[in-house]
């Protein structure tokens, strides 16, 4: 028996629990508070650091280069925040935390 549904925090409309994605508006990461990419401690929107590892929440966007809030999308443009490893033996999809993949180590920017 499948669980309650659940609010998308995008679109409010409710989605099943297990959902990596909204099925009305298509985002990522619809359920469940922010999280740190760090320490994945909840973090709240618009914080400019992660109250447990201090990690600083303002990132530039892949995009606009615009400063934003480390959310999932862009406070500016709406781009998703995520980079993609060029190596394309890896090509690991991750946040634009660092200049280099968390995986292979490759240069990202």
């Amino acid at each position: 028996m499948p669980g309650y549904k659940h609010p998308c925090r995008y679109c409010d409309q409710f989605i099943p629990p297990d959902s990596k994605t909204c099925p009305y508006c298509g985002r990522a990461n619809p359920l469940g508070p922010l999280r740190c990419p760090k320490c994945q401690n909840p973090i709240i929107l618009g914080a400019k650091n992660c109250s447990n590892c201090g990690l600083s929440l303002q990132v530039k966007c892949p995009k606009c280069q615009k400063i934003t809030f480390f959310g999932d999308y862009c406070e500016h443009c709406d781009f998703r925040l995520v980079v993609v490893c060029p190596n394309k033996k890896c090509s690991l999809e991750q946040p634009p935390l660092s200049e280099y993949c968390v995986k292979c180590k490759t240069k990202l920017f």
